[in-house]
């Protein structure tokens, strides 16, 4: 079996190369709006390059000073085991620094966006970025769907083709990188392929490996921030369960008003607890203690219209709708087939008032899509890092409630590390470590980059990033980048 898995696999990354030769060969010469490649001999442009790679094909090339930016389809097999079950064409893009420079991979486990924009290893490193829409989200669906074929195998087998198909082309080191879910799949992408890249920077990725045990959030959440501020969070999450009734007359119009259905969760009434059960966690996912001052403080005497406001603003009363499930699709499969979610306690609040508890992802995913837990997929993975982790960097949030079960390298492990943010919510990165830590995981992302300064190698406190801060490149929206249950 494992001969023929080999032979299977062989066959796949074949495809993927076949014909790329004679371009990856051919030098890179001066592009306009990109900086210019030197030591190498006039020839392809960079989009002939990329567009002599068999299966790759143009979407559209958006100008941005500096770089080229490219919007792609890559012809992917639905199945990487058996590819003559049909393919299907996958977006990514490509921003274009230049060819002598190191390349970040990046994934945020979702839909690609198609504007240019710069994660922050590539700052660091100075570098191009290839970034990948991951599979099943839409357009990089096949039709039909085979939702079998959804899985962190499958996906980490769709990053290794395109490495394969891009690595003539840009052939210097590569980081791969994410957030969130992307930090889980760059995570998942070493565990299977852990000869493609040369680091990976993984930043806030959960780590369900028991998905029955959760008590690690619920600890957390009896002791992040401060007293005051739980509070006020709790308090408004109860008030908003004790006024259902009223409330949900407000939702009921909200719905009609934009034409809201809940066939996917089975009700209104389901869909409004589920909103008010992520309240406390949204905030701390997404928020700072500083966003406290903005809870009521006095949630019993706070009016109907601030306790639904609150909640709007935090966790979204359009999420659990079927309008607002539908682009998730995949991710919640995928919680409920392999990744595992959270369910926690609500001490603060009486029974009374909870009528189905934390959801599970099945609820969250049409009933005529088939799904299977599979327990030992995350186990996989983390006897893996914990054995076997090498230049792995893991960023987390102290605020942010998915650090509370995270991974954690182990005596297998070598140049592997873990750090966290203070203060910082899922949006934790290298930049809000402490000063020591930050510098020394600069050092650690630009010496696997192959960009280390003879200064930085003997001091790693002398690390900084090589490209300066783009306020448009660099620039973070959060919110609009995942779920609330990422």
């Amino acid at each position: 079996m494992r001969k023929a898995l080999r032979s299977l696999l062989a066959l796949t990354m074949l495809i993927g190369t076949v014909g790329t030769a004679g371009a990856a060969t051919a030098a890179e010469p001066e592009a306009t709006g990109a900086t210019s490649t030197t030591g190498t001999a006039a020839s392809a442009d960079i989009k002939d390059r990329l567009l002599s790679i068999p299966g790759m094909s143009l979407i559209e090339e958006k100008p941005y000073t500096g770089y080229r930016f490219f919007v792609l389809n890559y012809t992917q097999p639905v199945d990487h085991r058996n590819p003559a079950k049909g393919t299907f064409q996958q977006r990514i893009t490509v921003l274009h620094k230049d060819v002598s420079r190191p390349t970040v991979f990046y994934t945020g486990g979702y839909n690609v966006s198609t504007t240019p924009g710069r994660r922050e290893p590539t700052q660091i490193v100075d570098g191009n970025q290839v970034s990948m829409e991951y599979r099943y989200f839409t357009p990089s669906r096949p039709a039909p769907a085979d939702w079998s074929k959804l899985d962190i195998w499958q996906a980490a087998s769709d990053q290794h083709r395109i490495f394969r198909a891009l690595k003539p082309v840009y052939d210097e080191k590569w980081i791969s990188t994410g957030g969130s879910k992307g930090g889980m799949t760059a995570t998942y992408y070493e565990r299977f392929y852990p000869r493609d890249m040369d680091g990976v920077v993984a930043y806030v990725a959960p780590n369900d490996v028991v998905n029955k045990e959760d008590s690690a959030y619920d600890r957390f959440f009896t002791r992040v921030g401060t007293e005051e501020c739980r509070d006020r969070l709790n308090g408004v999450q109860r008030e908003a369960l004790v006024r259902r009734e009223p409330l949900e007359k407000k939702y009921e119009a909200y719905a009609a008003e934009n034409g809201y259905t809940f066939d996917t969760i089975g009700s209104l009434d389901r869909a409004y607890e589920a909103v008010v059960l992520d309240y406390v966690w949204g905030f701390w996912q997404y928020s700072t203690l500083a966003d406290c001052a903005d809870i009521p403080a006095d949630a019993e005497n706070a009016t109907d219209d601030e306790i639904w406001t609150s909640v709007d603003t935090i966790s979204g009363f359009s999420a659990y709708a079927d309008q607002g499930l539908a682009a998730y699709t995949p991710y919640y499969y995928q919680a409920g087939t392999q990744l595992g979610a959270p369910t926690i306690r609500f001490p603060h609040i009486e029974e009374k008032y909870i009528r189905y508890g934390y959801q599970p992802p099945r609820n969250f995913v049409p009933r005529d899509i088939p799904m299977t837990f599979e327990p030992s997929a995350m186990r996989d993975v983390d006897n893996w890092v914990r054995r076997n982790a090498r230049h792995m960097l893991f960023v987390y949030g102290e605020n942010d409630p998915w650090g509370a079960e995270r991974f954690r390298p182990g005596h297998g492990a070598r140049d592997a590390y873990v750090f966290t943010a203070p203060g910082m919510n899922h949006g934790a990165n290298v930049a809000g470590l402490v000063e020591g830590q930050k510098a020394f995981a600069t050092a650690r992302i630009l010496d696997w980059a192959g960009v280390a300064s003879p200064a930085v190698q003997a001091d790693p406190a002398a690390a900084k990033p090589l490209a300066k801060y783009d306020a448009r490149l660099d620039k973070r929206d959060l919110r609009r980048e995942a779920p609330l249950r990422p």
